[in-house]
């Protein structure tokens, strides 16, 4: 039975299905907040083969808006109808960030003054060649130490997906499997109630030509590749950069093996960093929509884009 509601601000009435009971939608009208009356239904986890009928990640078409007035990477997610179904949240942990600087910055200017004075007393008046190498030795031992614990105080960033901002109700977590990527960087997603959902990876010698990322399903067969949407236009933003936005980087997700398009994370033409993922043409609903959002995510945070 459809739940009636009315804009409180231009009073606007709405007719909306059971499963929006309980949550906030957008009015179409004047862009005010309504929360829709009744009780919000628990997201449970579906059966195999179910596509999440009744879930946020029902949709095929995600609209992904990054909130700009923030420490921590915030994201708002809307349907096609621009009601909002979720909440992205990867914190910045801003101050054990400055912890870690400041123990950089000590650990090496003790460092270095203790391996001058250590040099100054091995090597005497005329032993310079002593001091030099005592001071140098000592000069990256501390740099070495102070990287140390910078790495080791500096918490991973992981990414949690909720249905609002209230966070009340944790339904997605994608965790950040190592703090320092030389090579390539792995994700690791989950849902709280089904375990592991699959693993994302990126590996950095793609990104001198052609950004790319990959899915992996739960037991490591590859489940797609997001990449760039043109080589040419890949090699350009490498030369030029984005141009203002005249160059801007767009993604397709294909089918690893057919190399059918699954979909398609584009950013719009704004000021602002706002994105649509269109999985539409996966009709088969091969990709399992809870990874393709956060593949979607980690393609903005991800590349620092």
């Amino acid at each position: 039975m459809p739940i009636v509601t009315v804009c409180d601000g231009c009073r606007t009435e709405y007719r909306l299905k059971d499963e929006y009971a309980g949550t906030k939608v957008k009015c179409k009208t004047c862009g005010s907040v309504i929360v829709v009356p009744g009780d919000r239904q628990e997201y449970e986890a579906p059966a195999d083969g179910d596509d999440r009928a009744g879930g946020p990640f029902r949709h095929d078409r995600f609209l992904i808006n990054q909130k700009r007035i923030s420490i921590s990477e915030k994201y708002y997610v809307y349907d096609e109808g621009q009601n909002p179904i979720l909440f992205v949240e990867r914190p910045a942990h801003f101050w054990r960030h400055v912890l870690a600087l400041l123990a950089l910055l000590f650990i090496v200017t003790v460092g270095i003054g203790a391996s001058f004075a250590a040099g100054a007393a091995l090597g005497g008046p005329d032993g310079r060649g002593l001091f030099a190498a005592v001071a140098a030795a000592g000069v990256v031992l501390s740099i070495a130490a102070g990287i140390a614990a910078f790495i080791w105080l500096v918490p991973k960033r992981h990414i949690y997906v909720y249905p609002d901002d209230t966070k009340s109700q944790l339904l997605l977590e994608v965790f950040q499997d190592r703090k320092v990527n030389f090579i390539r960087a792995t994700y690791t997603v989950l849902d709280p109630k089904e375990g592991v959902l699959g693993r994302l990876r990126k590996i950095y010698l793609y990104n001198l030509f052609r950004k790319r990322w990959q899915a992996f399903r739960p037991d490591g067969s590859l489940w797609t590749v997001a990449m760039e949407d043109s080589l040419i236009l890949s090699l350009l933003r490498r030369l030029f950069g984005p141009m203002l936005g005249l160059l801007r980087t767009n993604f397709v997700m294909v089918h690893p093996e057919t190399g059918a398009v699954l979909g398609e994370f584009n950013r719009k033409f704004t000021l602002f960093d706002r994105y649509v993922l269109d999985l539409s043409a996966d009709r088969a609903r091969a990709l399992d929509r809870r990874m393709a959002v956060a593949l979607g995510v980690l393609l903005d945070t991800g590349e620092r884009r």
